[in-house]
């Protein structure tokens, strides 16, 4: 489960509310939340001063704060970069390569290395890719693609490229935006004239500066039994 709250004005009184409410719902139902693997993660992109925010308590034990952590395969860090999650990426592909060149030792044929690729390497570099590959940097992209490289000197045959597979599922996803009148995004989407291209956004903020956050936000990423 993940709890998000936004903090405006240096008030946590909203947040602190929401996880009395979280802790009165699971003791009406029975569950009992897991503070030793509850985390809270800040995001403030705040330069003019440093805040101290108070630790959440959870039947009477201070959840723990973290600088990153994991959620639905995807890690996210407080300042909302991707380079944490793009090296263990890279470290878990790396190693299935080597399950790669073994097949190729045993002159398996082309076709059935491009699916064991597919299946155990391509599988790893592009999940969850339309989360984290758009705002990833260009030294990020290059490591991905030193992997893709490898694997095809060892396949001796041409793989599709991380950038293409995302642009493809970019374009998949606002397709389906795009038809899904209830989609919360489908006003976002607004097709030419042409019927093949989309009307870009305009927008004045920066990556680097994200001055798109208000404050700052808070996260609680917890478990129930």
């Amino acid at each position: 489960h993940n709890l998000v709250g936004l903090i405006s004005d240096n008030n946590e009184t909203a947040y602190v509310k929401e996880i009395r409410n979280l802790e009165n719902w699971c003791q009406r139902n029975n569950l009992l939340l897991n503070v030793s693997k509850t985390k809270e993660l800040i995001v403030d992109f705040s330069t003019k001063q440093e805040r101290n925010y108070q630790t959440p308590v959870i039947n009477e034990c201070p959840v723990e704060r973290v600088d990153s952590f994991k959620y639905l395969g995807v890690h996210i860090t407080q300042d909302l970069s991707w380079s944490c999650h793009i090296n263990t990426v890279v470290k878990k592909a790396r190693q299935r390569l080597y399950h790669l060149r073994r097949l190729r030792d045993f002159q398996l044929p082309s076709k059935v290395l491009r699916n064991f690729y597919s299946c155990t390497i391509e599988s790893i570099l592009a999940g969850n890719i339309l989360t984290w590959f758009g705002n990833s940097t260009m030294q990020d992209r290059r490591a991905l693609q030193r992997v893709v490289r490898s694997a095809e000197r060892t396949i001796r045959s041409e793989l599709p490229d991380l950038h293409s597979i995302y642009s493809r599922r970019c374009w998949t996803k606002a397709r389906k935006m795009v038809k899904d009148l209830s989609h919360p995004n489908n006003r976002l989407f607004s097709l030419l004239r042409s019927g093949k291209r989309f009307r870009s956004l305009k927008t004045n903020t920066e990556r680097l500066r994200r001055s798109f956050f208000p404050q700052a936000i808070r996260s609680l990423n917890h478990t129930t039994t």
